[in-house]
Order: C-alpha cells, then sequence, then structure tokens
C-alpha cells in the first residue's frame, strides 16, 4: 500500500513493451463494484476469494506485467500461484506510504488511525513480501520513473 505498484507497473510494462493488469480492477470488474463496496457489502473474506481467484486467473491469462492488490500474498493459495514467477517487492517505508495513501480514503484497511494502521499492515506484510520477491527494490524518496528504470535494468540484466 503506497509502494506504486500500479504506477510502477505501468510504466515497466510499457518500457518493455508488454501489458499491464492490476488484480484490483479485475476484482472490480468481476464484483461489479469498487474494492472498497466490495469490503463493506460482502467483507474482507470474500474480497480475499475474489482475489484469489483474479491472481490465479491473470497469471495463467497474462503474459505482462502483474500488479496484485497488498494483500494478495498473505493468502497461502496465491503464494503458491507466484511461486516460479518474477516477483517484484516495491518496498515502501512507513513515512512515504502514509505520504503516498494520504488519509486513505477508499482504502477500507485504513478505517480509524491510518498511520498506525499502516505500520501494523507493513509489519505483517512485509516479511511475506520478502519471501515471495524474486527482486526487492526500494522505493522510498524516488520517483516511480526511478523505481521503474531500476526494474527495468534489473530484469534485462537477469535474461
Amino acid at each position: 500500500m503506497g509502494a506504486g505498484k500500479t504506477t510502477v507497473g505501468r510504466i515497466v510494462a510499457q518500457d518493455l513493451g508488454v501489458g499491464f493488469r492490476d488484480t484490483d480492477a479485475d476484482v472490480e470488474t468481476a464484483a461489479g463494484k469498487p474494492v472498497a463496496e466490495i469490503f463493506v457489502d460482502d467483507g474482507e473474506a470474500a474480497f480475499r476469494a475474489l482475489e484469489q481467484e483474479a491472481v490465479e486467473r491473470a497469471l495463467g491469462e497474462h503474459d505482462g506485467v502483474l500488479a496484485l492488490g497488498g494483500g494478495a500474498v498473505m493468502t497461502p493459495a496465491v503464494r503458491d500461484a507466484l511461486a516460479g514467477h518474477e516477483v517484484v517487492f516495491l518496498r515502501v517505508g512507513l513515512t512515504d506510504a502514509v505520504k503516498r495513501v494520504g488519509m486513505g480514503t477508499g482504502r477500507p484497511l485504513l478505517l480509524g488511525n491510518v498511520r498506525a494502521r499502516v505500520k501494523q499492515l507493513l509489519d505483517e506484510r512485509t516479511p511475506v513480501y520478502e519471501s515471495v520477491a524474486t527482486r526487492v527494490v526500494e522505493t522510498d524518496g524516488r520517483d516511480a520513473a526511478t523505481v521503474a528504470a531500476e526494474i527495468r535494468a534489473s530484469l534485462e540484466e537477469g535474461r
């Protein structure tokens, strides 16, 4: 959350000449409503089930850059589905994450004290992100174009 997954992903996809896909958008299309409404109307468990389906489908259908929602890898089946794929973890620190998400408008997991909630999510999720990632890129104090350039260069080196 606040790492720049969608923004950076679009730039990387464009630079590599491949398609871009965001699983949050896929979930919204499948549900016919925004992520925030899914959380309110149906609950987080329903959202996570839709998210898992979206990730698995996208990994099977899409051969470009894929952005996953920040909590997707907390689902064991999603972690399993990512095995064998190139996974880039965009690491963001608390200060930059809070600055980027602002007051969390439209982010159901940030209700209440935004800073405390972001810290809790980072503490819970970072070890899992690190365990799944094949590459880690720092985003603090960096713009999306610079982060995307590092990813592109890293991927090209790895070919």
